[in-house]
């Protein structure tokens, strides 16, 4: 969606609170909240839309608000307008919805344009798509002269129609490329900021990093993924470490030993989503 929080109309914002909280004087709390303002640049500026997007309240009141405009209505529509299988997924302001039959998608994709702008939200238009995709969606578009089914992005990954060696369908999910780069970015500017530490506070340091990015990222079929950033890291590494010293470059096999020592080695630690989790349809 195009800027949630910036956008959430507080009138309706309070009106659903209400459905919920019956004591007055938490209602007037997050009344004053919202009319705080935002200080940015020694400057308050106050508006009567959005939740002030920064502030520690504001995901949970965009969360409530969702939760009426978007879930409540979904699953709604799901019973009695849906004439397939339907799932939706959402995490904040980003969410995904499946559907079995695609007379069902555009439907449901009119319809909830509509009840958005109801509530002063709309979809965000480069990332709001319909897509061809799931078992049926590589076979189908052959038969067409089309090429493979298209990807999609959530969460930091990147999401691919596959199949097995037996050539069963296999949903793959593979860490976002441009997400990784700007991880590193980011790494690179606190490893120079950290160079002159010494070496064993550096790795201790590093390898809380890298094993916090694999306790997210390490999903089936992303082993590949997490060997990269695990290589990419400690060649930043090594550039820091021989800047610091004049007796030259770490050669790799040195650098190999460190990264041994320190980083942690990639492994999956998710299941797979089939033994994660069980989903019931209520229908």
């Amino acid at each position: 969606m195009t800027a949630s929080f910036d956008e959430i109309s507080q009138e309706w914002l309070i009106r659903l609170l209400e459905h919920r909280i019956g004591d007055r004087r938490i209602i007037r709390l997050i009344q004053k909240w919202l009319k705080a303002g935002v200080l940015e640049d020694g400057i308050v500026s106050a508006s009567d839309r959005g939740t002030g997007q920064g502030s520690v309240i504001s995901p949970l009141l965009a969360n409530v608000y969702l939760h009426y405009v978007l879930d409540l209505w979904a699953a709604r529509w799901r019973r009695r307008e849906a004439n397939g299988d339907m799932i939706i997924v959402r995490y904040a302001d980003d969410f995904i919805v499946g559907f079995q039959y695609e007379r069902d998608a555009r439907r449901f994709l009119d319809e909830l344009r509509a009840r958005l702008q109801e509530f002063a939200l709309s979809l965000h238009a480069e990332k709001t798509r319909l897509i061809e995709f799931g078992r049926f969606a590589a076979k189908d578009r052959k038969a067409r002269g089309q090429g493979k089914p298209e990807t999609f992005n959530f969460l930091g990954f990147t999401f691919i129609c596959g199949k097995t060696r037996s050539g069963k369908f296999l949903l793959i999910r593979k860490t976002r490329r441009d997400r990784m780069r700007a991880k590193l970015r980011r790494l690179k500017q606190e490893m120079w900021r950290r160079m002159h530490h010494p070496i064993p506070q550096q790795g201790k340091w590093l390898g809380h990093v890298v094993r916090g990015y694999f306790n997210y990222h390490a999903v089936p079929m992303n082993f590949r993924s997490l060997a990269v950033f695990r290589v990419e890291v400690a060649k930043r590494w090594r550039r820091v470490l021989s800047r610091r010293s004049q007796r030259g470059n770490l050669n790799w096999a040195q650098m190999t030993q460190l990264m041994n020592e320190w980083l942690p080695r990639p492994r999956i630690l998710h299941p797979w989503p089939s033994l994660s989790i069980a989903v019931r349809d209520s229908r």
